[in-house]
């Protein structure tokens, strides 16, 4: 039989049983301290002690962990940060890379004479110029929150060779991104040969884009990279995007000048309530 002891010490009120239960706030305790009410800490807690130590207060930024039932809780260091709503926080990230590049932008082939462009052209209207697709790098993911922003990363190589290995001749090209087959980023670039006799004419270049986007609308997304040809001082040049022009020259090979293609979504943190 339980026998109870009531306590009022200075407007605190605790009961202490005979079998060694401490209630506070409560005059029915189910465990060996039940704290009916607010509880504060003012220094470190300690858990796991024994009656010769004091136990362990855990180090800086742990957190106490429950093993469940009749088994004391640890302090664990937590590898995954904690988001906190109003933040933004990497989803995905979408890596690919290409070798077999753009070679049908070559000698023969004009440039399209298109100096201009504007978000939203659509990747098929070839009076907004004459792109040609990257074909292996193109990404396919669903957007799930309004609230976004997606990052672009391009790095390509770009290699021509002079009709003549002792005139200067120079190629103005420009790669963009699409999404959903509209232009999202672009920029314009030039390689130039001048009198590169060394190499027989070979020039190599590394073209860069970075481009971020926001609040791109939920819903599947289809990214793409093409390029195109503005203008050429001579038809007759050699001219490559992501691979070398031939496999001959020891000057260059498709791995040096491969293609690589990064995308970033990133979304805003909200938690919903149950």
């Amino acid at each position: 039989m339980k026998k109870t002891i009531n306590y009022c010490v200075i407007g605190l009120f605790f009961t202490i049983q005979a079998n060694a239960q401490v209630g506070i706030g409560t005059s029915v305790p189910n465990s060996t301290l039940d704290i009916n009410g607010k509880t504060t800490l003012r220094k470190e807690l300690r858990v796991n002690g024994t009656s010769s130590q004091a136990g362990s207060a855990g180090l800086n930024g742990q957190v106490l962990v429950s093993q469940g039932e009749n088994l004391p809780p640890v302090w664990r260091t937590i590898t995954v940060p904690f988001m906190e709503e109003g933040q933004y926080k990497l989803i995905n990230s979408y890596l690919s890379s290409d070798q077999a590049g753009i070679t049908t932008l070559s000698s023969g082939v004009a440039g399209d004479g298109i100096f201009k462009n504007s978000v939203n052209d659509e990747i098929t209207d070839t009076s907004k110029g004459k792109w040609v697709k990257i074909a292996g790098l193109e990404s396919n993911f669903t957007i799930k929150n309004a609230k976004n922003r997606l990052t672009y990363q391009l790095q390509t190589g770009a290699e021509m060779k002079s009709s003549s290995a002792t005139s200067s001749q120079s190629i103005s090209f420009t790669c963009g991104v699409f999404r959903n087959g509209k232009l999202v980023a672009v920029r314009p670039d030039k390689i130039s040969s001048n009198n590169n006799t060394d190499k027989a004419g070979l020039q190599d270049y590394i073209f860069t884009l970075n481009y971020t986007e926001q609040n791109v609308a939920i819903g599947a997304q289809k990214i793409e990279v093409a390029c195109r040809k503005i203008e050429t001082t001579s038809n007759n040049a050699q001219f490559t995007v992501g691979r070398n022009i031939s496999n001959s020259n020891t000057e260059s090979n498709a791995f040096t000048l491969e293609s690589v293609f990064k995308t970033d979504v990133v979304e805003y943190v909200t938690y919903k309530s149950n």
